[in-house]
C-alpha cells in the first residue's frame, strides 16, 4: 500500500518554519507602513503571484490571485485564490513512507468597512486537500488614534480542520484552534514608524501527523530500531510577541529591523532577529535585502531515538519540535510601471524576491545513514524561495 507523510501536515512542519516566517515579516512591515496611513480603506488592486519553495526533498509551488474592490468609499471586498502543488521526498517521506505528490487549495472572502477614523473587518478561508480540509473566520478593528499618530489593531481567528488518513477510510479527526492578535503602531518621529505586536494560539483535538512516527532502541531490528506512531498532547498555547522599526533616509531608502520571541505550553522557546535594507534608485526600480536568525528549543516530549517502546504518555520526533536554527537570506527587487504604459490601470509594480534558507538541527539526526542508531550524521538542508508577482491598481 502507498503511503505518504500528509501533505498539510508534512509540508506546514517545514512550510511553517520557511515561508510563513517571511510571510510574518512582511506583515510586520505591512503594519508599519500602514500606519501612516491608517483609517482608509485598502486600494483597488490585482495582484498575480507565483511561488516556488524548493528544498529539503520538498517542492512546493504554484499561484495566487488577489482582487479587492471597494463600494462607496466605504466598504471594500478581497477574494483570494492560492494553490499549491507539492512534491515531497523529504527524509520523513523516504525514511518513513514513500515520495508523494498532492495539491492543497485555499479561498478566502474578506470584507472591510469603514466608519471615521474605525476600519471593521471580516474573513472566511478554506483550504483542501485530500487529508485535510480547513475552515477559518476572522474579525478584526482597527481604530486610528492621537491625530493619527497611534493604529490599535485588535484580531480574532477561530478556526476547525478536519483530518483523515491516506489508505485508511475508517481514520477521523478533529481539531480547532482560536487566535488572538493585538497589535499598536506608533509614529515616533517624521522619519521613525514603530510596532508591537503579541499573538496568543490555542489548538486543541488531534494536533500531530497521522502518518509521523517515533523510532526507538531494538535489538531485534535489523538497523537496532523500530518505528511506532507520534502521539502528541490534545492541547497546545502558544505566545509570542515582537517589536518592529522603520526609519526612513532622506533619499526615499529605509532602514528595517524586528525581533519576535516565541513560548509554548510544549516546552518551545524561539528568537526572530531581522533586519533590512531598502534603496530606490532612479525613478522606477526599488532594491531590497533582509537577513533573519531564528533559533528554537525543543519540545519537551521529543527525542530523535526514544530507549524503548513506548517510551511515555506522549513522544514526537518531528524535527520542527526539536532544537534547530535556520538562517535566511532574502534579496528583492522591485519595477514601478509609468503610467502611460498601464492603459486601464492607474499604476503597477512587477516584484521578484529570492530567499535562500539554511536550517540546521542539533538534535535530528539523518536516519538514512545506516550505522550506530543514535551517532547518525545531524541532519541539515538549504532550501530557496521564490516569489514572483504582479501589482495592478485600478
Amino acid at each position: 500500500m502507498h503511503e505518504k507523510v500528509p501533505g498539510v501536515q508534512a509540508q506546514r512542519q517545514v512550510v511553517v518554519v520557511a515561508v510563513t516566517k517571511i510571510l510574518y515579516i512582511f506583515l510586520s512591515l505591512l503594519i508599519l507602513i500602514q500606519s501612516a496611513n491608517a483609517a482608509v480603506l485598502p486600494e483597488d488592486r490585482v495582484d498575480v503571484l507565483y511561488h516556488n519553495y524548493d528544498g529539503g526533498g520538498i517542492t512546493i509551488d504554484g499561484p495566487s490571485v488577489l482582487v479587492r474592490k471597494s463600494i462607496a468609499d466605504k466598504v471594500s471586498i478581497s477574494a483570494n485564490y492560492y494553490a499549491d502543488n507539492i512534491s515531497s521526498a523529504s527524509i520523513d517521506a523516504v525514511t518513513q513512507a514513500s515520495p508523494y505528490t498532492e495539491n492543497r487549495v485555499q479561498q478566502s472572502l474578506g470584507v472591510d468597512y469603514l466608519n471615521e477614523k474605525s476600519t471593521l473587518s471580516y474573513s472566511y478561508t478554506t483550504s483542501v486537500e485530500n487529508d485535510f480540509d480547513a475552515t477559518t473566520n476572522t474579525f478584526g478593528i482597527t481604530q486610528e488614534m492621537f491625530g493619527s499618530m497611534t493604529t490599535i489593531n485588535l484580531s480574532f481567528s477561530i478556526g476547525d480542520n478536519i483530518i483523515t488518513q491516506t489508505g485508511n477510510d475508517a481514520f477521523l479527526e478533529y481539531s480547532d484552534f482560536k487566535y488572538y492578535r493585538t497589535s499598536i503602531s506608533q509614529v515616533l518621529s517624521k522619519n521613525l514608524l514603530m510596532a508591537l505586536t503579541y499573538d496568543i494560539i490555542t489548538d486543541e483535538g488531534f494536533l500531530n501527523n497521522p502518518y509521523r512516527q517515533i523510532r526507538y532502541l531494538d535489538d531485534n531490528a535489523s538497523d537496532g530500531y523500530s518505528w511506532e506512531s507520534e502521539i502528541y498532547p490534545e492541547t497546545r498555547t502558544t505566545n509570542a510577541a515582537s517589536i518592529a522599526l522603520r526609519y526612513f533616509l532622506p533619499y526615499r531608502a529605509a532602514l528595517f529591523g524586528s525581533y519576535r520571541y516565541f513560548t509554548d505550553s510544549w516546552g518551545i522557546k524561539a528568537d526572530t532577529f531581522e533586519i533590512g535594507y531598502e534603496h530606490p534608485l532612479e525613478e522606477n526600480w526599488i532594491f531590497e535585502t533582509t537577513l533573519r536568525y531564528y533559533t528554537q528549543t525543543q519540545a519537551n516530549f521529543y527525542a530523535d531515538l526514544f530507549p524503548f517502546e513506548n517510551p511515555q504518555n506522549v513522544f514526537a520526533r518531528d524535527k520542527e519540535l526539536s532544537t534547530f536554527t535556520d538562517i535566511n537570506l532574502g534579496l528583492g527587487v522591485t519595477y514601478e510601471f509609468d503610467d502611460e504604459s498601464l492603459y486601464f490601470f492607474e499604476r503597477g509594480t512587477a516584484n521578484f524576491y529570492y530567499t535562500y534558507m539554511s536550517y540546521d538541527y542539533e538534535n535530528f539526526r539523518d536516519a538514512r545513514v545506516k550505522t550506530t542508531p543514535g551517532t547518525e550524521p545531524l541532519y541539515s538542508f538549504t532550501a530557496g524561495v521564490i516569489r514572483l508577482y504582479v501589482s495592478l491598481w485600478f
